[in-house]
Order: structure tokens, then C-alpha cells, then sequence
């Protein structure tokens, strides 16, 4: 949309407060801040549920892989032959034998639920999500043997301990006695702390070397399950289709939307869902400038039949008022982008602050998985918020543009 130079020298001025007219400039005002407030929520939502998914996503499968080839009755006899199966399938990365149990904890008398996760050493120490998340002690001392373990740190806050500490791991399977089933209680050094960022793993695990765990669970050679990573993890159902077909006398492939899927499910949604709500501030705001222009017609309608008059054509006003709308509504944008890109940036310092004077946590780990707000940007669902915001603006100024247009300065100047 070109416009001659007396058409943007008059988009300008009515852009600006004219004498009489504060209430306009302030209707105006009111609708660029309403334009920003919108892009902006819309962005920092948007950008948190993707922060949230990818992280979770990237932790979950940091541990458990994108599927895991689980063993009838917690068991996999044979898993050898399993992994060299997985390994041989096509699209298949990594085979990983896990043992993963629920028993109890106890440290100077506090007493948790834990989650004992037994892996070779050459897995523990190679493993990214692990290895970056130490906070205390080292992984290099888990070995066979060694009765070190390494524990989550919700973990270690709920029991006290702390590294070069022992703890006793409880497990139900114990020796037959004649007065019934012993609980079988083994102690273990807390050689490493660790802390992955989602909750429930900080607050449940118990890492040790797999030939331990077989130890203390009485498994003999047999693992739990085996972990499998592959090329693709949008795609792993079809990668290890011929896989599940293999296993299916001993074991069952599940992947990671399988085990996660009511917490992915429940993220699609929960974005959906967010976007059209927030969608409806940008709209209501475009709304405001709709009104805003109405009004500006009517105060300008003098000026408009001058203009008229004086050889102005009808496109020619209705370019200025849709260049007035328009301009309102990008300007908004702009600094909703800006805005909410600052936001996302101080995102954690905001949450604290807001913690603080209000004496609330908004933030509870316990309730959302992980540790700290995430965030990831999207520039492409940036463009998309941007465009959409600036074309509900340009919307907004068709009607009161047309009705500038349409006025007869015969009918406007007949008493003048």
C-alpha cells in the first residue's frame, strides 16, 4: 500500500494528538498497549509450553530412551540375545540392558520410596543426561563391587544424606525363614548427587552398576529391560515394529509416547488451548482500534470534505485511515515481540520476584516436573503470532477506512 507524500504527511498528523482530541489519542494509546500485551502473552505462553515439552521430552529419553523392550514379570532372561536383535534392526542407535526396581530407603532413621535403576558402568559414565548433572560427589567411583551408589538430590534433601554417607536399601525378596519372608536390607555409600531437573527422578532414584543391582534383587544374569534409542524419535513405532514381532514370546516394546502419553497428551492440549485464548486478547485489541479509528472519523469528517474538495480521491482516504490503523497494530506488535522476548529472557528472575512479595510459589516442582520455568523460541511461531496480530489490526481498519471514504462533502460542507 504506496502512499503519496500529502497522504503520509496527514496519516502522521492524525496519528498525533490534535487539539480537543486527547480522548482519541488515548483510545489509541490503549489499543497499541492492548496490541502489545497480547503478542506478547501469546508469545511467552507459547514459548513456555514449548520449553516445557522439550525438556521433558529430552530428560525423559536422556533416561529411559525412546522405547524399552520390558521383560514379563520384571524379568528378561536372555537379554543378550535381545540386544544384539535391537542392535541388527534398522534405525536402532543404542541397546542398553536397565534393571529398574521400587524398594525403600532408609538414612538415620528418615524412611523414602525409591526407584533403584541398575546400568553397566560404560552407560553411567557416557550417559549425557547424567554425567552434566552431578552436583556433588563423582560417578567415577560407581563400580561392580564397590557398594557405591549415586541418588537423586530431592532425594538426598528428603533423607538427609550427603555424599560419603550410608544408606540401607530395603528390598521385600529376601530369604524364606520359617516364619516367612525376610526383608532383605543391604547398605550402600552415597558416592555421587545428582540432579536431572524433572522431580519425580530427582526424588526417587538410586543409580548403581548393574551387576550390584542384580546383587541385591536376586536376579542372577537376568536384567529388567532393555533401553533402545533409535535415528528418529517421531518415528520409533515404525522403527522397531519388526523388533516387538521378535521379542513378543519373553517381552513387550513399549516407546516413549506409550509410557508418557497421558503427560504429552495433556501438553497438546494444554497448548491448543492456550493459544486460543490468548488469540482472543490480540483480537478484543483489534477491536480497540477499530473504535478508536470510528471516533477519529468522526472528528476528522470536516477535514476530511475539505479534502475532498480539494482533490483527494476516495482511495487516497482510504489508504490514510487503514495506514493509521495499521500502524497502530505493527507498532504493538513490535513491542510485544520485544516485550515478550525480554520476559522470557529474565523468566526465572520474574518468578522469584513475584514469589517473593507474594510469599506464594508459583512454581512448585512437585506439581510441574521440573526444577526451573523452561522456555524454548520458536521463530517461525513468532512469525506466525506477528502476521496474525497485524492482519486482525488491518482488519480492524477496513470499516472505519471505507466509511472515511464514502463521505459526501456536499452533505458535510452545506452550511459551512
Amino acid at each position: 500500500m504506496l502512499l503519496t507524500r500529502y497522504e503520509r504527511f496527514i496519516a502522521k498528523r492524525y496519528l498525533l494528538p490534535g487539539k480537543g482530541e486527547g480522548f482519541i489519542f488515548l483510545v489509541a494509546s490503549i489499543s497499541l498497549v492492548a496490541v502489545m500485551l497480547g503478542v506478547a502473552a501469546l508469545i511467552i505462553v507459547m514459548s513456555v509450553m514449548n520449553g516445557f515439552r522439550a525438556e521433558l521430552f529430552d530428560k525423559i529419553v536422556g533416561l529411559n530412551g525412546h522405547a524399552v523392550v520390558q521383560g514379563y514379570g520384571g524379568k528378561l532372561p536372555g537379554w543378550q540375545d535381545v540386544v544384539a536383535k535391537a542392535k541388527a534392526t534398522s534405525g536402532v542407535t543404542a541397546a542398553t540392558p536397565l534393571i529398574e526396581q521400587p524398594l525403600m530407603a532408609s538414612y538415620t532413621g528418615r524412611v523414602e520410596g525409591i526407584l533403584v535403576r541398575g546400568m553397566r558402568v560404560s552407560d553411567i559414565r557416557s550417559n549425557k543426561t547424567l554425567k552434566s548433572k552431578v552436583v556433588a560427589g563423582s560417578l567415577k567411583e560407581l563400580t561392580p563391587g564397590s557398594g557405591n551408589v549415586a541418588i537423586g538430590a530431592r532425594l538426598a534433601e528428603a533423607l538427609g544424606a550427603q555424599v560419603g554417607g550410608s544408606i540401607s536399601l530395603i528390598s521385600p525378596d529376601g530369604q524364606t525363614t520359617p516364619f516367612g519372608t525376610m526383608p532383605r536390607i543391604v547398605s550402600y555409600r552415597v558416592a555421587a548427587i545428582f540432579e536431572v531437573g524433572i522431580y519425580d527422578y530427582d526424588k526417587a532414584f538410586v543409580l548403581m552398576p548393574i551387576e550390584d543391582a542384580q546383587t541385591l534383587l536376586l536376579l542372577g544374569d537376568a536384567v529388567g529391560m532393555v533401553e533402545i534409542d533409535t535415528v528418529d524419535a517421531d518415528k520409533v513405532g515404525d522403527i522397531l515394529a519388526p523388533l516387538g514381532k521378535q521379542v513378543a514370546d519373553r517381552a513387550v516394546v513399549s516407546d516413549w509416547r506409550t509410557m508418557n502419553a497421558s503427560l504429552f497428551e495433556a501438553l497438546a492440549v494444554d497448548r491448543v488451548v492456550s493459544f486460543v485464548v490468548l488469540s482472543i486478547i490480540i483480537l478484543v485489541a483489534a477491536f480497540n482500534i477499530l473504535s478508536s479509528l470510528i471516533m477519529l472519523v468522526r472528528a476528522k469528517t470536516r477535514d476530511i470534505a475539505i479534502l475532498r474538495t480539494m482533490g483527494a480521491s476516495r482511495a487516497g482516504i482510504l489508504r490514510i485511515f487503514m495506514t493509521v490503523g495499521t500502524t497502530i497494530g505493527a507498532l504493538g506488535t513490535v513491542a510485544g515481540v520485544i516485550l515478550g522476548l525480554i520476559f522470557l529472557v529474565f523468566r526465572q528472575n520474574v518468578v522469584n520476584a513475584v514469589q517473593f512479595l507474594t510469599g506464594q510459589t508459583l512454581w512448585d516442582p512437585q506439581i510441574r516436573y521440573l526444577t526451573e520455568l523452561p522456555s524454548k523460541v520458536d521463530p517461525m511461531e513468532i512469525l506466525g503470532i506477528t502476521l496474525m496480530a497485524l492482519f486482525f489490526s488491518f482488519l480492524a481498519t477496513l470499516y472505519p477506512a471505507f466509511k472515511a471514504a464514502s463521505t459526501d462533502p456536499v452533505q458535510v460542507l452545506r452550511y459551512e
